[in-house]
């Protein structure tokens, strides 16, 4: 059959993910290759100290990124995208949505990006012996705990950004164990939400301030197996998704799922000893584990796949901002010059500059700290770059140190796991903007990890591809295929990905360039002291 009596009879798979910076939506047809796309672009702001998006936002950008996909379906195939055999629906990890009992949100969406949290994640992981991150969900409820912030004694349920929309299209409160692992630590043995560390908190916070009656059982959204169907696209659902009415209502809908989870999707990462990289506005790894870490790290998350498997995740908030900013300076400069030039292509042209930086890019070392990071202590951001008098102060240089940070703090964590627990992977898979320009971003990430670093032929779809993949498994014929298999079988078999091994030189010069950041963190720390 094809791909245009697949889209008329709903035999294609839809996926859309709220990313950082953008809204993407991929339609999947039974090769599972993306057929039509959709996209919008939209930016969180810093309100009252609060990195968020509204919740106009939201709704605004899901419409129009999937009118988006169905002009993309009917300028393609000429046909009218009206239905789908399922739907998934994924984003950024964590974060804190609270709502009332008439589902109406309490305070702005508070997103991963803040770090406002750290009383509450150091007493949480104090307490559960479980290391709670400053973005995850838990440690946001229990710091407006903390804070005796009024909106707490009108909570009815909270939720992620992946689970509210869900939660819009299907009227349904549940999402997958993946996401579910970023909002409260799960049990990978019983696929639920881990029972005695919720009696911990639930006792915890008995008796403070606006917490009468407050049960992290009933609060927290039910998790549903991968694979199963989560609910169905409601009639109210269908004119919120399409507001045209074109779209009907019906149609499946896999488990929402975190951005991580939905990368590992797409890049087939999700048995032990493999892992995969993704890296765009922010940067994260992870890592399928073969056992559990010797101890507890507060640089290092522990979630899961979407099956349910541990995973060691090491999270970095900023990845790609700061960069971005001086390719665009750069493409400002030449304007002005009257050069003509693609986005594109002025991104290849400075990646490639990269390429000829020396190893340890002449003593010049970004930091692109525009927010906080807590892997290494930071609350708050500021972008600098430092170099000593006697650098080679070239583009090639700037641009070589400029993707250098954009790992740096990534590699801190990952040292972690690689030097002091030991941990084997035999191939990392990477995926997302920073590999757009592939060959830049791939070397030197296998520098900097020191492993062998695959990008797959997809690596560009992203998380998008990753949900409609998982939407797909939950359309599957065959209920008795697993996840891993479903993927072997039918979407990887006979996929060719490029990989590249770690080039010693490049091991040797970011090593330099590793001591020089490390020391150059100082600075950064005097800098958001002064304000």
């Amino acid at each position: 059959m094809e791909i245009t009596q697949q889209i008329q009879a709903g035999r294609t798979a839809i996926g859309i993910e709220f990313g950082s910076t953008r809204i993407k939506a991929v339609l999947i047809g039974e090769d599972h290759k993306p057929a039509a796309s959709g996209t919008h672009d939209w930016t969180n702001r810093l309100e009252n100290g609060i990195w968020t998006y509204s919740n106009e936002d939201i709704i605004n950008g899901l419409q129009s990124c999937f009118a988006s996909l169905m002009e993309d379906v009917n300028s393609k195939y000429g046909v009218e995208l009206t239905t789908a055999g399922s739907i998934g629906i994924s984003a950024m990890m964590h974060g804190y949505l609270a709502f009332n009992e008439k589902d109406r949100l309490l305070v702005p969406f508070r997103t991963w990006r803040n770090t406002m949290t750290e009383q509450a994640a150091t007493e949480l992981t104090d307490t559960l012996g479980f290391n709670i991150p400053q973005r995850w969900s838990i440690a946001h409820l229990y710091q407006a705990i903390l804070n005796k912030e009024p909106h707490v004694a009108q909570i009815h349920s909270i939720n992620t950004l992946a689970g509210y929309v869900h939660f819009l299209l299907t009227g349904e409160f549940a999402i997958g164990i993946g996401d579910a692992s970023g909002m409260f630590p799960v049990d990978p043995v019983n696929k639920c939400y881990n029972a005695a560390f919720i009696e911990k908190f639930n006792s915890l916070v008995k008796g403070k301030e606006y917490t009468d009656g407050l049960d992290l059982n009933s609060i927290l959204p039910r998790i549903v197996p991968v694979g199963e169907c989560a609910g169905r696209l409601t009639e109210k659902g269908a004119k919120l998704l399409d507001p045209t009415g074109k779209f009907g209502a019906g149609v499946a809908f896999c488990p929402p799922e975190g951005d991580a989870q939905t990368g590992m999707a797409a890049t087939n990462s999700i048995a032990p000893r493999t892992g995969n990289v993704s890296a765009g506005t922010s940067i994260f790894a992870m890592a399928v584990l073969e056992r559990e870490l010797s101890k507890v790290y507060r640089q290092i998350d522990i979630v899961t796949t979407p099956c349910g498997d541990p995973v060691a995740m090491v999270h970095c908030n900023n990845c790609t901002g700061d960069l971005d900013a001086w390719v665009k300076l750069f493409g400002e400069n030449l304007k002005m010059f009257g050069v003509e030039f693609s986005k594109a292509e002025l991104y290849d042209k400075l990646y490639a500059a990269a390429l000829e930086g020396e190893a340890g890019c002449g003593g010049i070392v970004s930091c692109n700290y525009y927010s906080g990071e807590h892997v290494t202590g930071f609350t708050e951001g500021r972008p600098l770059m430092m170099r000593n008098p006697s650098s080679a102060f070239s583009i090639a240089n700037v641009m070589r140190s400029l993707v250098y940070s954009t790992m740096a703090t990534l590699k801190i964590g990952m040292d972690i796991l690689i030097n002091e627990e030991k941990i084997t992977l035999d191939k990392i898979y990477a995926h997302g903007g920073l590999f757009k320009s592939p060959v830049t971003g791939q070397r030197f990430l296998a520098a900097a990890l020191n492993t062998p670093v695959t990008l797959m032929d997809s690596a560009a779809e992203g998380g998008a591809w990753g949900i409609a993949l998982l939407a797909a498994y939950e359309a599957r014929e065959d209920r008795s295929l697993t996840l891993a298999d479903y993927l072997d079988k039918f979407v990887f078999a006979g996929t060719q990905g490029k990989s590249m091994q770690p080039d010693e030189g490049d091991i040797k010069g970011f090593g330099e360039y590793m001591k020089a950041y490390k020391k150059c963190l100082a600075a950064e720390k005097a800098a958001v002291s002064e304000g």
